[in-house]
């Protein structure tokens, strides 16, 4: 038995070394025999004076001093000390669990040989059609594409085509293979899979500077300058332990992100509470809270003036709270999942008293929106429910059933490595960023690594990809038990089987009207989870599937007229029968949503008194957005 599993092991060994391998020979075969080029000496039009030769070599002295100058500064990582955020350690990760995967689906190697062999004859073949016409109409295209290799190097130089085609085939072949094999539990079949797919992106031979022509191309052009430029990208990135996706320095907080006025009127060691001043002489009678998730900063919803759902929903005639909530550290390593529903229903009660009102909207975005959702039933359970006259769920969570791709991360072995990352009891963000980035390797790490440290390119000024970067340290406690009862244990919708403040959770007896609004191609909070919990509610339900994902599909201001959304039936047996009779609008959803607020309450009052925050009289603590959102 013993001897099998070694055999097993180094089968999938070979069979992953064959697929390394490949890029590399062929490129050397193809660059030998059938090179384009009639001197062989250049390589893409490139032939070297002496004194580009002295260019060259003065730069790679200067990329070998930046370099060292980065071990010196972190002696204790040179000495084997492991830096948990270098992106190589992703690649690490997504190669040990080759060993795991069966060989026998992976193994037909006639499927490959006779595959190969088409894609030469493509490419040998498109070699003598751009002979003999050179023009753009005429640039090979070839059975398999990706924007990865659009450019015109990757299509015009043969070696490079062939490389790329042999990749595309080698990972659609692995993918598929993967998805066929048999005799393992539908968790450990998403396991396997969202591995092969992180380990082919990590292998993409656009990722590596001498099987990448347009990084070639550039290095010729700068004499090596853009590998200069993304050493200093690399070693900043590896000093701060994170990958930089925007210019740092175009956006700061107040001032063009997170800029709507407004003021922090109450705080405590967990959230700051933020009201925002009104725009117009009269708004609804009952005032929103926001509630957005703790594991990113609240201006997700306070991006660019134009962007600002905030600002946006003040311009309506809406008096807006939100809560800010303050990244953790050794001060909070005690806090649980009752805390952030105590303050939940803390910040309910402080907006009523504030305002003298009877009850309140309420948005719950991601997380957040979980434990509204527990805070909707213990209010129902203590019969308090009327405080609430309507919520919202912004991409929110309550039945981990078909939580997708983040459970890859929720097995015992994973559970293990994230409690021994917590340090002075909370998780550092920026693992929650990596874990975050990983679910699209393609376009969220190897891109940039691409962008940023082979080819030497500034810096975006993108604010959505700021605050992304922005990340939140969590409560290690929390955490944990938020990853075991909810992703694991599925515990929220099991009646009385998770408890906060010394309730017992029942979603059943949550009545209050709820706005379920859910990304159609959102790998967080998958649409299909989302739409479970309308099985779970008793009241109205209104369900509406967005275009796009996590983040656009929620921020997509009416002004941008891009994607759409679906409504229809909300009682509707399944999420696959909703979208068949749903009705498809064009734009942005967020007027939908108004009228659905309005719906339930179409009164209004004067802009006045304590709506207006820092009015003379109302003491405040400070100008929007407040210490909490800056704290790092």
């Amino acid at each position: 038995m013993i001897e099998d599993q070694k055999d097993s092991h180094t089968e999938t060994e070979d069979v992953f070394s064959a697929f390394f391998n490949m890029q590399k020979e062929t490129i050397r075969e193809f660059a030998q025999h059938f090179s384009p080029l009639e001197d062989k000496g250049q390589f893409l039009g490139f032939n070297p004076s002496a004194t580009d030769i002295a260019e060259f070599a003065t730069v790679t002295q200067e990329i070998h001093n930046v370099w060292l100058d980065f071990i010196t500064d972190n002696a204790g990582l040179a000495q084997g000390q492991v830096n948990s955020f270098d992106p190589g350690q992703w690649l690490a990760i997504a190669q040990g669990i080759a060993p795991q995967i069966p060989t026998q689906p992976i193994l037909d190697t006639q499927k490959i040989m006779v595959e190969s062999v088409e894609i030469w004859k493509s490419v040998f073949n498109s070699l003598f059609e751009q002979s003999s016409e050179k023009n753009d109409l005429n640039r090979p295209r070839f059975a398999r594409q990706d924007r990865r290799f659009s450019a015109d190097e990757w299509q015009s130089h043969p070696a490079f085509a062939l490389l790329y085609q042999t990749y595309l085939m080698m990972a659609e072949y692995l993918r598929n293979a993967t998805k066929q094999i048999e005799g393992i539990s539908p968790e450990k079949q998403e396991q396997l899979e969202f591995a092969i797919t992180s380990l082919v992106d990590a292998m993409s031979p656009d990722n590596f500077i001498l099987t990448n022509p347009v990084v070639l191309k550039r290095t010729i052009e700068t004499k090596g300058q853009n590998l200069l430029k993304g050493m200093k990208h690399l070693t900043n990135d590896l000093r701060k332990g994170q990958l930089t996706h925007t210019d740092a320095k175009a956006f700061e907080l107040g001032q063009n992100l997170a800029a709507t006025p407004g003021k922090v009127i109450y705080e405590t060691p967990l959230y700051q509470l933020i009201q925002y001043s009104p725009t117009t002489p009269t708004v609804l009678k009952t005032p929103l809270i926001i509630f957005p998730p703790w594991i990113n900063r609240y201006y997700i919803l306070d991006l660019t003036e134009k962007k600002s759902f905030i600002k946006w929903a003040v311009d309506q005639g809406i008096t807006v709270f939100i809560v800010s909530w303050k990244s953790a550290d050794e001060s909070l390593k005690d806090i649980i999942w009752d805390d952030y529903i105590v303050a939940q229903i803390e910040v309910i009660n402080t907006v009523k008293k504030r305002l003298d009102v009877p009850s309140v909207h309420c948005i719950g975005y991601c997380v957040a929106g979980t434990t509204l959702a527990a805070s909707l039933a213990i209010l129902a359970k203590r019969r308090e429910s009327d405080c609430v006259k309507s919520a919202t769920f912004f991409t929110a969570q309550v039945d981990f059933e078909e939580a997708g791709e983040l459970k890859n991360f929720i097995n015992d072995g994973q559970l293990e490595m994230i409690s021994n990352l917590a340090t002075d009891g909370y998780l550092d963000g920026r693992y929650l960023a990596a874990t975050f980035n990983s679910l699209r390797g393609k376009d969220l790490i190897w891109n940039y690594v691409v962008n940023n440290y082979l080819l030497g390119e500034d810096y975006p000024a993108f604010d959505l990809l700021h605050w992304n970067g922005d990340v939140t340290n969590l409560p290690s406690k929390w955490h944990s038990d938020y990853l075991r009862d909810l992703y694991r244990d599925n515990k929220l919708v099991v009646p009385g089987a998770l408890m906060a403040d010394g309730t017992p959770i029942d979603l059943r007896l949550v009545e209050t009207p709820v706005y379920i609004q859910a990304g159609r191609e959102d790998h967080i909070a998958p649409a299909e989870s989302v739409w479970k919990a309308t099985r779970h509610f008793s009241g109205q339900k209104t369900f509406l599937l967005a275009g796009s994902g996590h983040i656009a599909g929620v921020i997509n201001p009416p002004s941008a007229n891009k994607y759409q959304y679906w409504t229809g039936n909300s009682d509707a047996p399944s999420l696959d029968e909703f979208i068949t009779e749903a009705v498809e609008t064009k734009g942005s959803w967020w007027p939908h949503w108004l009228h659905w607020i309005e719906r339930h309450d179409l009164e209004r009052v004067e802009a006045s008194g304590k709506r207006q925050p820092g009015i003379k009289g109302d003491k405040v603590i400070e100008d929007a957005p407040g210490r909490y959102v800056k704290t790092r």
